[in-house]
């Protein structure tokens, strides 16, 4: 009993993992001049920089906004994976429990 209970836990862990890899959101600093998209699962998928809105000689500037904008978009990312985390404890908990997953 107990190792099928523990092998469709591992199964739909690996599930959740492979739907975190294709769930992505941007985030953006200095209005759009450097905008990170990142992976639910935590990972840097892209980094665009418009050199239009930003002085590419203020070294100093660009990785302020890189920071900004990397950390905005990981903050994202794990707000995804929480909610995708929770849904599949919704759905193996017994009924009503999932109630205290809810912030």
């Amino acid at each position: 009993m107990f190792d099928d209970l523990l092998g469709n836990l591992q199964k739909q862990q690996e599930e959740l993992q492979q739907k975190l890899a294709g769930i992505f959101v941007e985030a953006e600093s200095g209005d759009g001049a450097v905008v990170v998209k990142a992976g639910a699962d935590l990972h840097i998928e892209n980094i665009r920089i418009d050199p239009a809105k930003l002085d590419l000689t203020d070294r100093e500037q660009l990785e302020d906004l890189l920071v900004v904008a990397t950390n905005r978009a990981l903050e994202l990312a794990r707000q995804e994976a929480a909610t995708e985390s929770n849904k599949l404890l919704g759905s193996i908990l017994p009924g009503g429990m999932d109630q205290f997953l809810k912030p």
